[in-house]
């Protein structure tokens, strides 16, 4: 995957559609002088709705989408016609995408399943037509409902689900040669810091046909979690994977250190990472002869699985996949099977104005159902009818 294209937050202005105005009309025929109200409803405005889709991995689409209107239903007609409701705009997202609200930050809907369809912003109700409102003492009502107004709301969409495994270490710790070597990515390759710039996603093939996805991580540093080095916005990608990778080489002047500095600042940037199962393995092992990777592996923590294994000669590489299929999979595992929501603080808010800024008019959110009686008192406006004919 391109560098330029990976996009995976994103922030648009979204607006349902207003709902179609009922009709005041009185039926007139030859031999029919008084025939009555026959004013028929107003159509619904459109929805705008999120659609779950296992083929996509970005949210690069929506570079090209900021502004999402869904279309306004029509106005009713004579003979009783019911105006045709507004188009539906469905905005196809992938797997794991979360949705905030730009304004407060406040947790919205999270897509999760493949063809999940999610009402992220319901269009206004259509306004009854006057013949609902004849009754024995009111035969001629020349009123009408006029149409629900629509919802407009700006959103932040996060790709909250990465990959299945993530790949976590310090720059030029060998996490682009390791994806290249158990997937067909192509990552960038250099002999300096930060060659990754963006995520890089790989699929990685296992037994019986089966595959799992594996993100390459930009490399941290100390104190990223405070905004060093490539900062916050990185750290995030970490946060979006079910199992984390930690990847130290073997020519590192303290590895259990290097260890402990990776966990350190996965920690403070955000606790409940710990919940993730992870695998700590030393790279770039095929320096090392037999006696030094023996003193070595008895100083590593017992608390996690760990390997020795070389890209350049496919050293333990078929272990690194049992066992990370094993993680992956695990009962165990609760961040395989649930995402932890937290509201955008400060920091990730500048992210998403940075990205996109515009101003809304505001729209009050009256998304609730609304019964017969409360449009009759709430809604209908005799000045503000239409369809007078």
């Amino acid at each position: 995957m391109a560098e330029s294209n990976f996009i995976d937050y994103v922030k648009i202005l979204c607006r349902s559609g207003k709902g179609g105005a009922g009709s005041r009309h009185f039926h007139r025929a030859k031999y029919i002088p008084k025939g009555g109200p026959d004013g028929g409803d107003g159509g619904r405005g459109g929805h705008i709705i999120l659609k779950g889709n296992r083929h996509m991995w970005t949210l690069l689409p929506l570079r090209y989408r900021r502004h999402i209107y869904a279309t306004d239903g029509q106005s009713g007609g004579e003979n009783r016609s019911h105006g045709s409701d507004g188009q539906d705009q469905v905005i196809e997202v992938p797997i794991g995408t979360t949705v905030f609200d730009a304004e407060s930050g406040e947790f919205l809907c999270e897509v999760t399943a493949d063809g999940q369809e999610i009402n992220l912003l319901r269009g206004g109700k259509g306004g009854l037509g006057n013949v609902h409102f004849a009754t024995s003492t009111n035969r001629t009502p020349r009123y009408a409902q006029p149409g629900q107004p629509g919802i407009e709301k700006a959103v932040v969409l996060e790709l909250k689900l990465l990959g299945d495994v993530g790949l976590v270490g310090f720059p030029n710790a060998g996490k682009s040669t390791l994806l290249s070597t158990l997937s067909s990515a192509k990552p960038k390759i250099a002999d300096y810091p930060f060659t990754t710039m963006e995520p890089q996603l790989g699929i990685v093939p296992y037994r019986d046909s089966q595959s799992f996805v594996m993100a390459d991580i930009p490399g941290i540093i100390e104190g990223a979690a405070e905004g060093r080095g490539l900062g916050l916005r990185f750290l995030r990608h970490i946060e979006r994977n079910a199992v984390l990778l930690f990847l130290v080489p073997a020519d590192a002047d303290d590895i259990v250190k290097e260890y402990n500095i990776l966990l350190k600042e996965l920690r403070e940037f955000n606790p409940d990472l710990d919940i993730k199962n992870r695998v700590l393995a030393i790279s770039k092992s095929d320096l090392l002869d037999d006696e030094l990777r023996e003193e070595i592996a008895a100083t590593l923590p017992g608390d996690v699985p760990t390997l020795f294994i070389s890209s350049a000669t496919g050293m333990g590489i078929t272990e690194l996949k049992d066992m990370l299929w094993r993680e992956i999979n695990s009962e165990d595992n609760p961040a395989r099977f649930a995402a932890v929501h937290r509201p955008l603080d400060a920091r990730h808010r500048v992210e998403a104005e940075d990205n996109f800024i515009f101003e809304t008019e505001e729209i009050p959110d009256t998304d609730e159902e609304l019964t017969d009686r409360d449009w009759e008192e709430e809604f209908w406006d005799e000045e503000s009818s239409v369809n007078d004919q």
